[in-house]
């Protein structure tokens, strides 16, 4: 018997945008009138804990009115006849939600908190988070998010599991931000790229990739259609 044929998903805000939740770009950086860098930022939250609780604490409550939409189902149906990792900028859980299994987490979850004194203390948490919320050791707990500046861990994790991809599909990112971006340049020689966006464009990794093909369009009908032709093709 062959052995099964490792699939790489990298997404990012697009497909989660697909299933309304709204992203940075589409309101120009700001958060009701905040810049990203106030909630997304070490040094904010230094400046104003109760500020960035607050809008992690928003962001958390919306996972309740989004649903995974027909990209993050599609995904997960490669798992009958691949080896499927997804790798996802997003800190939502819509890929779990929608079927997907292993799924790796490069910029932290939002229903996940950690303790500001010890980042090994991390903790499932689908309510409010507010100041005086303390971890077993008595620190405050924080949203377990990377933020913008912050060393992300997972990184070399995703790098790894791209060294070893037949596949990758790019779906709902732009490859435009580092270090996330950089993770296509992992990618063996051998190794066939999809890339799925309605307005493609292509960072230097993705030019220089010599089996690529571009589908433009959205994620929730792209994505289907690419992994109906995978799966039809492994029969």
């Amino acid at each position: 018997m062959a052995a099964r044929k490792k699939v790489v998903v990298l997404t990012g805000a697009g497909i989660s945008a697909e299933s309304g939740i709204k992203t940075f770009r589409d309101s120009g950086g700001l958060w009701e009138e905040h810049d990203v860098m106030e909630v997304a930022s070490i040094e904010g939250w230094h400046r104003n804990k109760e500020l960035v609780l607050e809008f992690y604490n928003a962001r958390r409550r919306q996972l309740n009115d989004v649903r995974p939409n027909a990209a993050h189902q599609a995904l997960a149906k490669l798992e009958s006849k691949f080896e499927t990792v997804v790798i996802t900028q997003n800190v939502d859980d819509l890929h779990e939600r929608g079927g997907s299994t292993n799924v790796i987490h490069l910029h932290g979850e939002l229903k996940k908190v950690r303790s500001t004194l010890d980042p090994a203390l991390i903790y499932d948490w689908d309510k409010d988070l507010h100041l005086g919320d303390k971890c077993e050791k008595g620190a405050q707990l924080r949203p377990h998010i990377v933020w913008f500046g912050e060393y992300v861990p997972m990184l070399e994790v995703a790098a790894a599991e791209v060294e070893f991809a037949d596949m990758i599909i790019v779906v709902g990112t732009s490859m435009q931000v580092y270090p996330a971006a950089g993770l296509v340049g992992y990618a063996p020689s051998h190794a066939k790229v999809y890339y799925i966006d309605p307005n493609p464009s292509l960072n230097p990794e993705m030019r220089s990739i010599a089996h690529l093909e571009v589908i433009a369009e959205v994620a929730t009908t792209g994505v289907p259609k690419l992994v109906e032709k995978l799966l039809n093709e492994r029969g």
